[in-house]
C-alpha cells in the first residue's frame, strides 16, 4: 500500500471516531426525551422533549389554561463540533433572542450548562433522579444576590 492510502483510511478512522464522538454527548442527554410535569400551587407546568435529529433535542415549557397552551420558552439542545449547547428562547426576554449556555457537565444523569454573561439565569441544570423524576433548577447571580430556583418533575409521558 503507497503512503497516501494508509493516510487516507487514517484519516476516515480518525473522522469517523471523532464522529462517533461527537454524537456520544447529545445521547447522553436522550433521558430528557418525553413530557415532564412541575406541580405549583398556580398549576402544572410541562416540559416537553423531543428528538429531532442525531444532534439536536427540541424542548418547550409551558402551562395548559383551559383550552389555551401558554409557551414560557422553546429550547434547542444542540450538539456542535466538541461542545453541547442549550439554546433557550424566552418569550419577552432578551429581545425576544435566543441565549446560548454551554454544557459543563453531560452525563446519563446530569446535565449542567452555563453562560457567565447571561444576566439571570448564568446555570442551568437538569439532575436526574430516576427514570421517572428528575429536577431542573435555574441559578446565578441577579441584581448582587444569589438566586436558585428549582424545579421538581416527574414524567407524564
Amino acid at each position: 500500500m503507497c503512503k497516501k492510502t494508509v493516510l487516507a483510511i487514517f484519516s476516515v478512522i480518525i473522522f469517523c471516531s471523532w464522529s462517533l464522538l461527537q454524537k456520544n454527548e447529545i445521547e447522553k442527554a436522550e433521558w430528557l426525551i418525553g413530557t415532564w410535569e412541575n406541580k405549583t400551587q398556580h398549576g402544572s407546568i410541562y416540559e416537553t422533549w423531543s428528538k429531532v435529529s442525531d444532534v439536536e433535542l427540541s424542548g418547550k415549557s409551558y402551562m395548559l389554561k383551559e383550552k389555551d397552551t401558554i409557551v414560557f420558552e422553546t429550547i434547542r439542545l444542540i450538539q456542535e463540533q466538541k461542545s453541547l449547547f442549550y439554546i433557550p428562547n424566552v418569550k419577552n426576554q432578551n429581545d425576544n433572542m435566543p441565549v446560548r449556555f454551554i454544557a459543563k457537565t453531560v452525563s446519563d444523569k446530569e446535565l449542567v450548562f452555563e453562560n457567565p454573561n447571561h444576566d439571570f439565569p448564568q446555570i442551568i441544570s437538569y439532575s436526574k433522579i430516576n427514570a421517572n423524576d428528575l429536577v431542573a433548577e435555574i441559578a446565578g447571580t441577579k441584581n448582587g444576590k444569589e438566586r436558585k430556583q428549582i424545579f421538581p418533575m416527574s414524567r407524564i409521558k
